[in-house]
């Protein structure tokens, strides 16, 4: 018994060791897939998602690089290969594809491929990649769509290459219904590429700690995981917490209803009560909902353990069939990030009635990812164009985001992409590749909602066709009639809003043209307020100001904060300010 005790103790050492060598192989698979992929929307955002998957199709690490949609989702996808493709029947340079947004990310325009991984000819595990190509033919990304045969091509589960042979008369389909073929191909390439990468640096791992399979590694990570997750989940106070949060919807107010309960298992949520599902392509899909449902919860309740089935595991979801968050086959879904990214606020307020200190506030959330459309498909449209302005036709996608709430004891983050944490596509990338000018790009002055910790700032965008041209929009756009709510007497973040220089009307959803020589301004939401602004540091404020996120007239309403002409702190005047009731 004495002699046991240094080798198990050896043994989970090496199991630690391998466990962190493990998510390296992961973040190597994911940059490999950076620098090969071709659409702006991976190599530029980081839209993507990478992993290592039992040969059960059980998640045993992902990578630091991605998405949660695009992970949390994929973590559920293997197992519906290894439905139709069993482990047994794979072959060494096998991969397979799809797109099936019920059975992975929740829209046609994220691809996922699916590679086993060989050790001395046997099977030892799975890599999984995912991206968000920049286009799939269709309507594009658009909620305009009524079915999800509108929204492009659709991609069953089927080989993409038997063996190292690619399946040609697939990259064929591809090519032949897509607007930018080459960076749609060259991405899929990526895919296949990344997870050759993988399973490179996996079969290297394991030939240096001299194991055979992954099977010993794989039950220690997802138990260690798992318990380390309810352990988390047992420190907060069992019962069932609700939460409501209003969003502007396609062409009506929607409405995201969610009831938490805290319990010995684990954390369920139940989306009773929520929207029906809406005739435009706003709807989500389960495994979507599920994988921001999950996320919002690890981000407050188990942030240091890492992503896996086991930490997953504890954390469930569901939603009436038909409602909003759990459509069927055929609804349209292209636009469901819309939806989607307020989940983990919804999760938040729920959280925020049993999280000693409170949780961050409401944030702009939803990314703004307009798709722009040159060419026919704007000419179509009846919009007068001369011959020798005619542009090319091209398709692009534009990743921009607003304020993040602000946090107890922080202020929000600055046009930041919570909580599909993609990056932002710099302004340089996007002209590269398409005819467009970018006029305008700056922090929103007075964005944040007022707070003891303030909200994050959003931005102001203003772009339009180069050399004067037209251009069509895919709106998705929310928060303008719903902005980012405060918490503990936290102010409103700013709602968004959209407009043509010209004055001409816009809606902030669906396709919209963008008339030659005119430009589209795009005011991004900010985030609410934590705490009562009255008592957020004077000198702060005056910082504020000086720093041009709040106006002197801003820092007097919203703070109450007077500063004298050289922007140093009236302390008088603002200890009478500060006197008033909130309401003068």
């Amino acid at each position: 018994m004495m002699l046991s005790r240094p080798n198990a103790a050896l043994s989970q050492i090496h199991e630690q060791i391998m466990w962190s060598r493990l998510i390296a192989v992961v973040e190597e698979q994911a940059q490999t897939l950076v620098r090969t992929a071709f659409s702006t929307s991976v190599r530029e955002a980081g839209d993507l998602s990478a992993g290592v998957f039992d040969k059960d199709g059980n998640m045993l690490a992902q990578a630091v690089t991605g998405t949660p949609g695009h992970v949390n989702s994929m973590a559920a996808a293997v197992k519906h290969f290894l439905d139709a493709f069993p482990l047994h029947t794979m072959k060494e340079g096998d991969h397979y594809i799809t797109n099936d947004p019920w059975l992975t990310c929740g829209h046609l325009h994220d691809l996922t491929v699916v590679s086993p991984t060989f050790l001395r000819g046997e099977p030892v595990g799975l890599f999984a990649s995912t991206v968000h190509v920049v286009d799939i033919g269709g309507l594009g990304m658009g909620p305009d769509g009524r079915q999800v045969y509108e929204e492009g091509l659709a991609i069953p589960l089927m080989p993409l290459a038997r063996a190292g042979r690619f399946n040609d008369d697939l990259l064929r389909i591809i090519r032949a219904n897509v607007r930018e073929p080459l960076q749609v191909e060259g991405d899929v390439y990526a895919l296949a590429a990344c997870n050759d990468e993988g399973s490179r640096r996996l079969i290297d791992m394991m030939e240096e700690f001299g194991i055979a399979n992954l099977d010993r590694l794989g039950e220690h990570i997802i138990e260690t995981s798992r318990q380390a997750t309810l352990d988390a989940i047992g420190r907060l106070t069992p019962g069932t917490y609700r939460n409501r949060l209003t969003m502007d919807g396609y062409d009506r107010p929607i409405t995201l209803s969610a009831a938490m309960t805290i319990g010995p298992a684990g954390i369920h949520v139940d989306y009773a009560g929520t929207s029906p599902a809406s005739s435009h392509g706003i709807n989500v899909v389960m495994n979507y909902t599920l994988a921001y449902t999950a996320f919002g919860v690890k981000c407050l309740v188990a942030p240091e353990v890492p992503n896996n089935a086991g930490s997953l595991a504890p954390i469930t979801a569901s939603a009436p069939e038909g409602c909003l968050l759990n459509v069927k086959r055929p609804r349209a879904v292209a636009a469901r990030h819309t939806v989607g990214h307020m989940l983990p606020d919804v999760v938040f307020g729920c959280l925020h009635q049993v999280m000693a200190g409170g949780v961050p506030a409401e944030g702009a959330s939803s990314l703004w990812i307009p798709q722009i459309y040159g060419g026919a498909d704007v000419e179509d449209e009846g919009v007068e164009v001369d011959a020798a302005a005619e542009t090319p036709p091209f398709s692009t996608v534009i990743f921009h985001c607003g304020g993040a709430g602000a946090r107890p004891g922080k202020d929000g983050l600055d046009v930041t992409a919570f909580p599909s944490g993609v990056r932002t596509i710099p302004v340089e990338a996007t002209e590269a590749v398409a005819p467009v000018m970018f006029r305008r790009r700056e922090f929103r002055e007075g964005s944040g909602g007022a707070g003891q910790y303030r909200g994050g700032m959003g931005q102001v965008i203003e772009l339009g066709g180069a050399e004067g041209r037209p251009i069509a929009l895919l709106c998705n756009f929310e928060r303008i009639d719903n902005p980012a709510r405060g918490r503990d007497g936290g102010s409103l973040g700013a709602a968004g809003r959209v407009t043509l220089a010209s004055g001409r009307p816009i809606r902030a959803k669906g396709r919209q043209t963008v008339p030659g020589g005119d430009v589209i301004r795009l005011e991004l939401p900010g985030g609410g307020g934590f705490g009562d602004p009255a008592e957020r540091d004077p000198e702060q404020v005056a910082a504020d100001v000086a720093d041009g996120i709040y106006s002197r007239e801003e820092a007097a309403r919203g703070f109450r904060v007077a500063l004298l002409p050289d922007g140093r702190v009236d302390a008088a005047a603002t200890a009478r300010l500060r006197q008033r009731p909130a309401a003068e």
